[in-house]
């Protein structure tokens, strides 16, 4: 019994490290596949003469916010901290700095007066609140 054992659990491990590899490696590109894929059907799936969408699937207006998306992505995952309180306060300033762009956007590209309102509320009310967070310190632990 315990040589079946042996055997299965054998049987298993190699099968998890699918011939001697790093398991979490081979999950990794495991799931950056799947992705990928799931990335190729969905941009496949968008009818290229859709009304205002480019061939590539992306309209003029999204194009418009891409760069300032990416930039606040990237601040956000590159905020840290040493507590939660601390990321969350990191992470909060540069997701209202990624507003603060998109609000910009608008206010540069939008005709519509409505939208421009509330691009320039949204800019006075992150501009605040960003200052708020800047201005924020620990509070002492007891």
């Amino acid at each position: 019994m315990r040589a079946v054992v042996a055997v299965l659990l054998g049987s298993f491990a190699l099968t998890a490290c699918d011939g001697g590899g790093d398991p979490v490696q081979q999950a990794l590109r495991e799931t950056a596949a799947a992705n990928h894929s799931a990335v190729v059907r969905e941009t496949a799936s968008v009818p290229a003469a859709a009304p205002g969408m480019t061939r590539h699937g992306v309209s003029a207006g999204d194009r418009a916010f891409m760069a300032s998306e990416a930039a606040m992505h990237a601040g956000m995952a590159a905020a840290s901290g040493d507590t939660v309180d601390e990321a969350y306060v990191a992470k909060m300033i540069e997701h209202h700095r990624g507003a603060l762009a998109m609000a910009d956007v608008a206010l540069a590209r939008s005709q519509d007066a409505e939208i421009r309102r509330m691009a320039q509320a949204v800019r006075n009310a992150q501009t605040r609140e960003i200052a708020e967070m800047q201005a924020w310190k620990p509070t002492p632990a007891n």
